[in-house]
Protein backbone atom coordinates (compact mmCIF):
# COMPACT_ATOMS: atom_id res chain seq x y z
CA UNK A 1 0.00 0.00 0.00
CA UNK A 2 0.99 3.23 -0.77
CA UNK A 3 0.72 7.47 -0.58
CA UNK A 4 2.45 9.12 -2.72
CA UNK A 5 2.56 12.87 -1.96
CA UNK A 6 1.60 12.42 1.93
CA UNK A 7 2.93 10.57 4.27
CA UNK A 8 -0.30 11.41 6.16
CA UNK A 9 -2.79 9.26 3.57
CA UNK A 10 -2.97 5.62 4.60
CA UNK A 11 -5.85 3.07 4.66
CA UNK A 12 -7.13 1.76 7.71
CA UNK A 13 -9.15 -1.58 7.70
CA UNK A 14 -11.53 -2.87 10.12
CA UNK A 15 -12.89 -5.66 8.65
CA UNK A 16 -11.66 -7.93 5.70
CA UNK A 17 -13.75 -7.46 2.93
CA UNK A 18 -11.68 -3.99 3.22
CA UNK A 19 -8.86 -5.52 2.09
CA UNK A 20 -10.64 -7.27 -1.15
CA UNK A 21 -12.21 -3.53 -2.19
CA UNK A 22 -8.44 -1.90 -2.19
CA UNK A 23 -7.26 -4.69 -4.12
CA UNK A 24 -3.09 -6.13 -3.53
CA UNK A 25 -1.13 -2.59 -4.45
CA UNK A 26 -3.57 0.33 -3.50
CA UNK A 27 -2.22 3.98 -3.79
CA UNK A 28 -3.16 7.48 -2.92
CA UNK A 29 -1.73 10.09 -5.56
CA UNK A 30 -1.71 13.36 -5.49
CA UNK A 31 -2.82 14.54 -9.00
CA UNK A 32 -3.26 18.64 -8.07
CA UNK A 33 -2.72 21.18 -5.24
CA UNK A 34 -3.47 25.08 -5.71
CA UNK A 35 -2.84 26.68 -2.28
CA UNK A 36 -4.81 29.84 -3.47
CA UNK A 37 -7.95 28.91 -2.88
CA UNK A 38 -10.32 25.12 -1.99
CA UNK A 39 -11.14 24.78 -5.23
CA UNK A 40 -11.95 20.85 -4.62
CA UNK A 41 -14.49 20.66 -2.42
CA UNK A 42 -17.80 19.26 -3.95
CA UNK A 43 -19.81 17.92 -7.08
CA UNK A 44 -17.11 15.44 -8.54
CA UNK A 45 -18.50 14.40 -12.00
CA UNK A 46 -17.04 12.45 -14.07
CA UNK A 47 -17.17 12.22 -18.09
CA UNK A 48 -15.02 8.70 -18.99
CA UNK A 49 -15.38 9.87 -22.90
CA UNK A 50 -12.96 12.55 -22.37
CA UNK A 51 -11.40 11.99 -18.92
CA UNK A 52 -12.78 14.67 -17.27
CA UNK A 53 -14.03 15.69 -14.07
CA UNK A 54 -16.20 18.63 -12.90
CA UNK A 55 -15.70 20.00 -9.40
CA UNK A 56 -16.83 23.11 -7.28
CA UNK A 57 -14.49 25.00 -4.92
CA UNK A 58 -14.96 25.80 -1.33
CA UNK A 59 -15.97 29.22 -0.68
CA UNK A 60 -13.53 31.96 -0.80
CA UNK A 61 -13.68 35.96 -1.18
CA UNK A 62 -13.15 37.18 -4.31
CA UNK A 63 -11.06 40.14 -5.24
CA UNK A 64 -13.71 42.34 -4.18
CA UNK A 65 -14.21 40.02 -1.19
CA UNK A 66 -17.60 38.91 -1.51
CA UNK A 67 -18.09 34.66 -1.40
CA UNK A 68 -17.72 32.75 -4.44
CA UNK A 69 -17.53 29.36 -5.48
CA UNK A 70 -15.71 28.39 -8.62
CA UNK A 71 -16.69 26.08 -11.15
CA UNK A 72 -13.81 24.08 -12.54
CA UNK A 73 -13.52 21.26 -15.02
CA UNK A 74 -10.36 19.33 -14.96
CA UNK A 75 -8.79 17.80 -17.27
CA UNK A 76 -7.05 14.39 -16.11
CA UNK A 77 -5.39 13.75 -19.43
CA UNK A 78 -3.89 9.87 -20.56
CA UNK A 79 -0.60 10.22 -17.90
CA UNK A 80 1.65 11.88 -20.52
CA UNK A 81 1.12 15.29 -19.58
CA UNK A 82 0.25 16.92 -16.47
CA UNK A 83 -3.15 17.56 -15.18
CA UNK A 84 -4.82 21.02 -16.17
CA UNK A 85 -7.79 22.82 -14.50
CA UNK A 86 -10.11 24.96 -16.90
CA UNK A 87 -12.17 27.77 -14.77
CA UNK A 88 -15.44 28.12 -15.60
CA UNK A 89 -17.22 31.53 -14.84
CA UNK A 90 -21.05 31.10 -15.08
CA UNK A 91 -23.13 33.72 -13.15
CA UNK A 92 -26.40 32.19 -13.27
CA UNK A 93 -25.22 29.03 -11.11
CA UNK A 94 -24.80 30.84 -7.91
CA UNK A 95 -23.15 29.40 -4.85
CA UNK A 96 -22.36 26.13 -6.84
CA UNK A 97 -22.39 22.42 -4.99
CA UNK A 98 -22.96 19.01 -5.67
CA UNK A 99 -23.78 18.25 -9.28
CA UNK A 100 -24.63 14.70 -11.03
CA UNK A 101 -24.13 13.47 -14.99
CA UNK A 102 -27.18 14.51 -16.47
CA UNK A 103 -28.47 13.76 -20.20
CA UNK A 104 -25.12 15.24 -21.81
CA UNK A 105 -23.85 17.47 -19.30
CA UNK A 106 -23.81 18.04 -15.39
CA UNK A 107 -26.82 18.97 -12.71
CA UNK A 108 -25.48 21.24 -10.29
CA UNK A 109 -27.17 22.23 -7.40
CA UNK A 110 -26.79 26.58 -7.18
CA UNK A 111 -27.37 27.22 -3.07
CA UNK A 112 -28.14 30.98 -4.05
CA UNK A 113 -27.42 34.24 -2.37
CA UNK A 114 -29.70 37.28 -1.03
CA UNK A 115 -30.46 38.07 -4.84
CA UNK A 116 -30.06 35.04 -6.93
CA UNK A 117 -32.25 31.52 -6.71
CA UNK A 118 -31.22 28.57 -5.43
CA UNK A 119 -31.92 25.71 -7.27
CA UNK A 120 -30.86 23.06 -10.08
CA UNK A 121 -29.15 24.31 -13.28
CA UNK A 122 -27.88 22.33 -16.57
CA UNK A 123 -24.73 23.30 -17.85
CA UNK A 124 -23.39 21.63 -21.07
CA UNK A 125 -19.72 19.72 -20.69
CA UNK A 126 -18.34 21.81 -23.41
CA UNK A 127 -17.47 25.50 -24.60
CA UNK A 128 -19.36 27.58 -24.01
CA UNK A 129 -20.99 25.85 -21.38
CA UNK A 130 -24.27 26.93 -22.10
CA UNK A 131 -26.94 26.54 -18.75
CA UNK A 132 -30.38 26.67 -18.28
CA UNK A 133 -32.36 26.97 -15.18
CA UNK A 134 -34.42 23.35 -14.14
CA UNK A 135 -35.69 24.19 -11.15
CA UNK A 136 -35.79 27.18 -8.87
CA UNK A 137 -38.49 26.57 -6.00
CA UNK A 138 -41.14 23.95 -4.67
CA UNK A 139 -44.15 25.51 -5.92
CA UNK A 140 -42.77 29.31 -6.25
CA UNK A 141 -41.53 28.84 -2.58
CA UNK A 142 -37.26 29.43 -3.25
CA UNK A 143 -35.28 26.69 -1.56
CA UNK A 144 -33.24 27.23 1.45
CA UNK A 145 -29.86 26.38 -0.24
CA UNK A 146 -30.21 23.67 -2.65
CA UNK A 147 -27.13 20.60 -2.08
CA UNK A 148 -26.68 17.69 -3.70
CA UNK A 149 -28.54 15.78 -6.27
CA UNK A 150 -28.74 12.31 -7.90
CA UNK A 151 -31.10 10.78 -11.06
CA UNK A 152 -32.59 7.52 -10.29
CA UNK A 153 -33.07 5.22 -12.54
CA UNK A 154 -36.59 5.98 -13.85
CA UNK A 155 -35.12 9.54 -14.82
CA UNK A 156 -36.28 11.58 -11.56
CA UNK A 157 -34.24 14.08 -9.91
CA UNK A 158 -33.72 13.83 -6.06
CA UNK A 159 -31.96 16.51 -4.09
CA UNK A 160 -31.25 17.43 -0.82
CA UNK A 161 -32.34 21.04 0.28
CA UNK A 162 -31.03 22.06 4.11
CA UNK A 163 -30.50 25.65 5.15
CA UNK A 164 -26.80 26.36 4.89
CA UNK A 165 -26.82 29.41 2.96
CA UNK A 166 -28.96 31.36 5.98
CA UNK A 167 -26.56 29.49 8.35
CA UNK A 168 -23.68 31.33 6.50
CA UNK A 169 -24.97 34.30 6.00
CA UNK A 170 -25.91 34.70 2.64
CA UNK A 171 -29.59 33.27 1.85
CA UNK A 172 -32.66 34.67 3.77
CA UNK A 173 -34.31 33.26 6.32
CA UNK A 174 -35.79 30.06 4.74
CA UNK A 175 -39.71 29.47 3.85
CA UNK A 176 -39.73 25.93 3.82
CA UNK A 177 -37.97 23.33 6.17
CA UNK A 178 -34.97 21.00 5.27
CA UNK A 179 -36.26 19.22 2.48
CA UNK A 180 -35.40 15.42 0.43
CA UNK A 181 -37.33 16.16 -3.08
CA UNK A 182 -37.89 14.27 -5.83
CA UNK A 183 -38.97 16.16 -8.75
CA UNK A 184 -40.05 14.26 -12.22
CA UNK A 185 -39.05 16.12 -15.53
CA UNK A 186 -41.37 14.47 -17.32
CA UNK A 187 -44.54 15.34 -15.82
CA UNK A 188 -42.66 18.57 -14.34
CA UNK A 189 -44.39 17.57 -10.32
CA UNK A 190 -42.05 18.19 -7.42
CA UNK A 191 -42.66 16.32 -4.15
CA UNK A 192 -41.36 16.15 -0.69
CA UNK A 193 -40.14 12.88 0.01
CA UNK A 194 -38.73 13.21 4.04
CA UNK A 195 -39.05 16.37 5.90
CA UNK A 196 -37.56 14.58 9.60
CA UNK A 197 -33.87 15.73 8.86
CA UNK A 198 -31.62 18.72 10.41
CA UNK A 199 -29.22 19.09 7.25
CA UNK A 200 -29.99 16.65 5.01
CA UNK A 201 -26.84 16.64 2.64
CA UNK A 202 -25.70 14.11 0.20
CA UNK A 203 -27.58 11.64 -1.34
CA UNK A 204 -27.62 8.48 -3.42
CA UNK A 205 -29.25 5.47 -4.38
CA UNK A 206 -28.13 1.69 -4.04
CA UNK A 207 -27.35 -0.12 -7.09
CA UNK A 208 -30.83 -1.59 -7.30
CA UNK A 209 -32.18 1.41 -7.00
CA UNK A 210 -34.69 0.40 -4.09
CA UNK A 211 -32.63 2.44 -1.25
CA UNK A 212 -31.84 6.48 -1.22
CA UNK A 213 -28.90 7.03 1.08
CA UNK A 214 -29.15 10.87 2.96
CA UNK A 215 -26.41 12.07 5.09
CA UNK A 216 -27.39 14.53 7.84
CA UNK A 217 -24.60 16.91 8.79
CA UNK A 218 -26.84 18.53 11.47
CA UNK A 219 -23.53 18.33 14.20
CA UNK A 220 -22.47 22.18 12.16
CA UNK A 221 -24.91 24.74 11.11
CA UNK A 222 -22.21 27.42 9.58
CA UNK A 223 -19.43 28.04 11.85
CA UNK A 224 -21.34 26.19 14.70
CA UNK A 225 -20.43 22.71 15.75
CA UNK A 226 -22.32 21.33 18.63
CA UNK A 227 -21.40 17.30 19.18
CA UNK A 228 -24.77 16.15 20.49
CA UNK A 229 -26.22 16.81 17.47
CA UNK A 230 -26.36 14.06 14.91
CA UNK A 231 -23.84 12.88 11.95
CA UNK A 232 -25.23 10.08 10.46
CA UNK A 233 -26.39 8.46 7.25
CA UNK A 234 -29.75 7.11 6.99
CA UNK A 235 -31.08 5.17 4.53
CA UNK A 236 -34.82 4.96 3.64
CA UNK A 237 -36.74 2.27 0.93
CA UNK A 238 -38.19 2.92 -1.82
CA UNK A 239 -41.96 1.85 -2.23
CA UNK A 240 -44.78 2.45 -4.27
CA UNK A 241 -48.18 4.02 -3.34
CA UNK A 242 -51.04 4.49 -6.19
CA UNK A 243 -47.91 4.08 -8.40
CA UNK A 244 -46.11 6.85 -7.21
CA UNK A 245 -42.47 5.90 -5.11
CA UNK A 246 -42.63 6.80 -1.22
CA UNK A 247 -40.19 6.61 1.47
CA UNK A 248 -40.74 3.77 4.19
CA UNK A 249 -38.20 2.69 6.72
CA UNK A 250 -36.34 5.41 7.95
CA UNK A 251 -33.10 3.46 9.70
CA UNK A 252 -29.68 4.90 10.89
CA UNK A 253 -27.55 3.10 8.84
CA UNK A 254 -24.01 4.40 10.26
CA UNK A 255 -22.70 7.00 12.31
CA UNK A 256 -19.87 9.31 11.28
CA UNK A 257 -17.21 8.85 14.36
CA UNK A 258 -14.96 12.08 12.23
CA UNK A 259 -16.27 14.81 11.23
CA UNK A 260 -19.38 14.31 9.48
CA UNK A 261 -20.82 12.25 6.57
CA UNK A 262 -20.85 14.57 3.20
CA UNK A 263 -21.02 13.27 -0.35
CA UNK A 264 -21.88 10.06 -0.62
CA UNK A 265 -21.85 7.11 -2.95
CA UNK A 266 -22.21 3.14 -3.57
CA UNK A 267 -20.45 1.18 -5.56
CA UNK A 268 -21.66 -1.57 -7.64
CA UNK A 269 -21.51 -4.06 -4.96
CA UNK A 270 -23.64 -1.92 -2.73
CA UNK A 271 -20.98 -0.73 -0.63
CA UNK A 272 -21.54 2.72 0.60
CA UNK A 273 -19.15 4.98 0.66
CA UNK A 274 -19.32 9.00 2.46
CA UNK A 275 -16.35 11.51 2.46
CA UNK A 276 -15.86 12.21 6.15
CA UNK A 277 -13.62 14.12 8.29
CA UNK A 278 -10.69 11.96 8.04
CA UNK A 279 -11.25 10.81 4.50
CA UNK A 280 -13.51 8.20 2.65
CA UNK A 281 -15.03 5.65 5.15
CA UNK A 282 -16.35 2.85 3.42
CA UNK A 283 -19.60 0.91 4.88
CA UNK A 284 -20.79 -2.54 3.58
CA UNK A 285 -24.55 -2.44 2.26
CA UNK A 286 -25.46 -4.04 5.78
CA UNK A 287 -24.17 -0.81 7.39
CA UNK A 288 -20.86 -2.30 9.14
CA UNK A 289 -17.41 0.18 9.08
CA UNK A 290 -15.27 -1.83 6.46
CA UNK A 291 -12.55 0.23 6.14
CA UNK A 292 -11.30 3.82 5.70
CA UNK A 293 -9.17 5.45 2.72
CA UNK A 294 -7.08 7.90 5.29
CA UNK A 295 -6.76 11.78 3.79
CA UNK A 296 -5.31 14.02 5.85
CA UNK A 297 -8.12 16.80 5.89
CA UNK A 298 -11.06 14.71 5.28
CA UNK A 299 -12.68 14.47 2.29
CA UNK A 300 -15.98 16.28 1.58
CA UNK A 301 -16.90 14.69 -1.62
CA UNK A 302 -15.71 12.32 -4.23
CA UNK A 303 -16.33 10.12 -7.52
CA UNK A 304 -15.37 7.17 -9.19
CA UNK A 305 -13.61 6.48 -12.21
CA UNK A 306 -12.80 3.72 -14.54
CA UNK A 307 -12.19 0.43 -12.90
CA UNK A 308 -11.32 1.13 -9.38
CA UNK A 309 -10.54 4.88 -9.47
CA UNK A 310 -11.57 7.44 -6.89
CA UNK A 311 -10.93 11.20 -7.60
CA UNK A 312 -10.78 12.40 -3.89
CA UNK A 313 -12.15 16.33 -2.94
CA UNK A 314 -9.60 17.57 -0.32
CA UNK A 315 -10.25 21.19 -0.48
CA UNK A 316 -6.87 22.67 -1.45
CA UNK A 317 -5.93 19.05 -3.16
CA UNK A 318 -7.50 16.50 -5.63
CA UNK A 319 -6.09 12.33 -5.06
CA UNK A 320 -6.67 10.03 -7.32
CA UNK A 321 -6.95 6.63 -5.44
CA UNK A 322 -6.69 3.37 -6.80
CA UNK A 323 -8.60 0.67 -5.54
CA UNK A 324 -8.88 -3.00 -6.76
CA UNK A 325 -10.02 -3.07 -10.67
CA UNK A 326 -12.87 -4.46 -9.97
CA UNK A 327 -14.33 -1.94 -8.27
CA UNK A 328 -16.95 0.09 -10.11
CA UNK A 329 -19.08 3.25 -8.94
CA UNK A 330 -22.62 2.92 -9.21
CA UNK A 331 -23.51 5.60 -10.94
CA UNK A 332 -21.83 5.10 -14.00
CA UNK A 333 -21.29 1.75 -13.52
CA UNK A 334 -17.89 1.57 -14.94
Amino acid sequence: MSAKGDSFNTWRVYHNDFKAIIGPAPTIELLLQIDEYPFAHEAGVFFPQNNELFITSNQFQDYVHNKKVQISKVLLGDGSEPVRLEKIDCDLIHMANGGVNYKDGVLFCAQGSSTRSSGLFYMQASPPYKVEPVLTSYLERPFNSVNDVVVHEDGSIWFTDPSYGHDQGYRPRPSLPNVVYRYDPATESIRAMADDLGRPNGICFSPDGTTVYVTDTDQVRGPCINYSRVSSIYAFDITYRHGQPALINRRVFALADTGIPDGIKCDTLGNVYSGCGDGINVWSPGGVLLGKIVILGGVANFCFGRNGLIFALNEHRLWRVRLDYGIKGALLGI
